[in-house]
């Protein structure tokens, strides 16, 4: 199968990935951490290993580097653990649901007020934010780059207007992690989700919290750290504040070998992927049944709609008549899909990584001409 769904998972995985998970499995079954062997300290030095790394590629202090299960649970930690009773967030259009549903839980339950911008015809986003702002906004929330479009958004600026009003500032790097760079210190960036198993090239079961070093997230899980057990309160320190219960050692070691893989090749990878969906996006502008919703971007996103097709139908197309894995639907962001006034048939996406060809995009052309043609 031609697999272009890496934004919902990543398919293709380096060996060193693979090996690493299966190697703890194997041979590494103690918990890291927890005991004073050496199979537990081993663990443990691989877990900090996996911190500093990811550290250095964000900017990051290693003990606000915070091992989630997916970048669900670090938006919602992120997000319940900064609520401030009465305040005001601001969010955008571009939002997932992963994002959106825990605001509107908070708003619905009267505990803040919300706003939710977009951009338009004379307006940027970043303008957009900024008048939205009132004394009582404490969180600006946003992605780094849109799970539809493929779009990025400018992070930095958007920072500097949080900071300047004394707002936090949290960043959904689901999509933008390992594909743009991301540096909380000179972004502003408060607070910042990444999914392990997308453009970092970890697998399922990953996902980090990192967090600024002025800023503190009250836990959204209690219980054992390993530390402190004489203490019936939750430790304070990081990353035992944030991190209760056992952590997902195989994953968490095959994230550190993702993103070390990920740091040596990103530019490389960037180039790659600008052009791939360059070379989409002419092809399918020529189809004129076809219409585009996206322009050639470093995550590999294009997303489009066959007129008068359901996108889930042309999904299930290109699977079962062409062997080729997409997406289709409204992909959980369904206020991009409502401004962009696609939300009746939603959007096919597909999601390139490095590791595709030319030859299977050409290929993927020539099956949207023939679906397209009936």
């Amino acid at each position: 199968m031609i697999y272009f769904d890496n934004a919902a998972t990543g398919g293709f995985k380096p060996r060193a990935v693979t090996d690493s998970a299966e190697n703890v499995i194997r041979y590494l079954s103690a918990n890291p951490g927890r005991s004073g062997h050496r199979l537990s300290v081993t663990g443990a030095e691989m877990v900090y290993g996996c911190r500093k790394l990811i550290g250095e590629f964000v900017n990051a202090t290693p003990e606000k580097v915070i091992f989630t299960k997916n970048c669900t649970e670090a938006l919602n930690m992120a997000i319940f653990g900064t609520l401030k009773m009465g305040g005001h967030v601001i969010t955008t259009v571009f939002e997932h649901n992963s994002v959106l549903r825990p605001l509107t839980a908070l708003y619905k339950k009267g505990l803040i007020t919300l706003d939710v911008v977009s951009p338009s015809h004379n307006k940027s986003l970043l303008k957009s934010i900024e008048e939205k702002i009132k004394p009582e906004t404490y969180l600006i929330a946003m992605t780094g780059l849109s799970n539809v479009t493929g779009e990025s958004f400018p992070l930095k600026e958007v920072g500097a207007l949080a900071k300047s009003h004394d707002a936090l500032f949290l960043v959904d790097g689901a999509q933008a992690g390992g594909h743009i760079p991301l540096d909380i210190k000179s972004m502003n960036i408060s607070l910042l989700a990444l999914a392990g198993h997308k453009g970092l090239y970890g697998i399922m079961g990953s996902g980090v919290l990192v967090i600024d070093d002025d800023v503190d997230v009250m836990p959204l899980i209690y219980g054992g750290t390993g530390s402190e057990s004489f203490n019936l309160n939750q430790p304070e320190s990081y990353p035992e504040r944030l991190e209760s219960g056992t952590l997902n050692l195989p994953a968490i070691t095959a994230l550190l070998e993702g993103v070390r893989y990920v740091k040596n090749n990103a530019s490389n990878f960037g180039n790659t992927l600008y052009s791939y969906t360059g070379l989409l996006t002419d092809a399918l502008s020529e189809i004129p049944s076809v219409k585009c919703y996206s322009t050639p971007n470093r995550a590999g996103i294009i997303s489009f709609e066959i007129k008068n097709m359901p996108s889930s139908d042309v999904a299930d197309i290109l699977s079962a008549e062409y062997d080729v894995a997409v997406r289709g639907g409204l992909h959980c962001a369904p206020l991009i899909h409502k401004y962009l006034k696609t939300d009746a048939n939603g959007l096919v996406r597909a999601s390139l990584s490095v590791q595709n060809s030319t030859r299977e995009i050409h290929y993927f052309i020539r099956a949207i001409k023939e679906i397209a043609q009936g």
